[in-house]
């Protein structure tokens, strides 16, 4: 009994080992899929600069007093359509006392003058009459009667000046601030007691009001230098305004600045664009912008995900793995056209049909399952 028992239990341990043995050959014959693969897409490719910057008004005109004083009405406020010759402030004249002491004392000096060649003249004219003295002495004497008589003319409308801001003894014209353009106020920067400077060959003056006219916008920006070599003056842009997400904006590219600026290390160009502003939406001066440059366009061609690229060590040369067969993969060298970051165009080196390795390998996956 014991004979049969021990055979059996041999022929039973023969069995499982020749079952186990045969489920391994099973399972290491089947391949692992140790890759995915994708194939050609036809889409459309848009490669195009984004460009940070602001929108402002193309001109904006700043209004400076001709005379220095203190504001003493101010007559509008920002945000207000003005019109060329609008009444904006009213300067109050505070002279100068030392210049306004010096210019009294030029008219009294002007006068003291005056009446000592009045009695000469008075004297020599009575001598004259009587053909004592000649003609010539005269009109010498009637030449510096003129003069100092202009002189005081001169010093007392210098005083008026210094005084109330004019010569005719009135200071509307110098005073009355008014607009020189027409526009919407964007800024008042003063205030009524103000003292303000005139504008003069040694100081710009103080700003009493800034206008522009806001149907004239531009795009402001800066495009970092390896990007500036492939605009074109003329290129249309699309403008979206942070404050305005829902609206977009057309351009065209005006000005590209000849010379960059240095900023934390990149150089930076200045570019402008003549921003189309449509009656819908109204833009404020300042908002923020991002301008979208397209430099190259293509629609309905096939491409790739730049993901799937690779680049030969020494040739730099993109390629791609296609399928063969059961993973089994061969190289292929692409020429490759316009790229948007994401997606690139392919010209030539597969088809349409071929499938692409991707490079998300599966054995180690299967690895740690098990």
């Amino acid at each position: 009994m014991n004979k049969y028992v021990k055979y059996g239990s041999i022929g039973l341990a023969c069995i499982a080992i020749l079952a186990a043995a045969a489920y391994f050959i099973k399972k290491n014959s089947t391949p692992l899929e140790l890759y995915e693969t994708e194939s050609l897409e036809k889409k459309d490719i848009v490669n195009q600069v984004i460009v940070t910057g602001k929108v402002i008004p193309e001109d904006e005109i700043e209004i400076k007093p001709q005379i220095s004083g203190i504001i003493e009405k101010i007559y509008l406020e920002e945000g207000m359509m003005v019109k060329a010759g609008d009444l904006i402030a009213k300067i109050k004249i505070v002279p100068n006392e030392q210049s306004l002491n010096q210019v009294r004392g030029r008219v009294r000096n002007a006068e003291i003058a005056l009446n000592n060649v009045k009695i000469e003249y008075n004297r020599n004219k009575a001598l004259f009459d009587k053909g004592v003295i000649s003609s010539q002495d005269f009109n010498n004497l009637q030449l510096q009667l003129d003069q100092s008589e202009q002189e005081l003319r001169n010093a007392r409308t210098d005083y008026q000046i210094i005084r109330k801001g004019s010569a005719g003894g009135s200071s509307i014209a110098n005073t009355n601030i008014r607009a020189t353009v027409t526009g919407t106020v964007l800024e008042i920067p003063v205030e009524e007691g103000d003292q303000v400077i005139q504008s003069n060959d040694f100081n710009d003056g103080t700003t009493i009001a800034s206008i522009a006219d806001m149907s004239k916008m531009i795009f402001e920006g800066e495009v970092d230098e390896a990007e500036v070599g492939k605009l074109k003056l003329g290129m249309p842009l699309k403008i979206t305004l942070g404050a305005l997400e829902k609206s977009t904006f057309e351009a065209v590219l005006k000005f590209i600045a000849p010379k960059g600026v240095e900023e934390e290390g990149a150089v930076q160009f200045k570019i402008e664009g003549d921003l189309i502003v449509n009656d819908s939406a109204y833009v404020r001066a300042g908002y923020s912008a991002n301008a979208a440059i397209v430099l190259e366009e293509k629609k309905d061609v096939l491409a790739i995900k730049e993901a799937l690229l690779q680049f030969d060590k020494k040739t730099q040369k993109p390629y791609v793995e296609i399928e063969t067969g059961e993973n089994e993969f061969e190289r292929k060298e692409l020429e490759l056209g316009v790229s948007d970051g994401i997606d690139v165009e392919v010209i030539s080196g597969i088809g349409k049909d071929d499938k692409i390795k991707v490079w998300n390998e599966l054995e180690k996956e299967d690895e740690d399952k098990d």
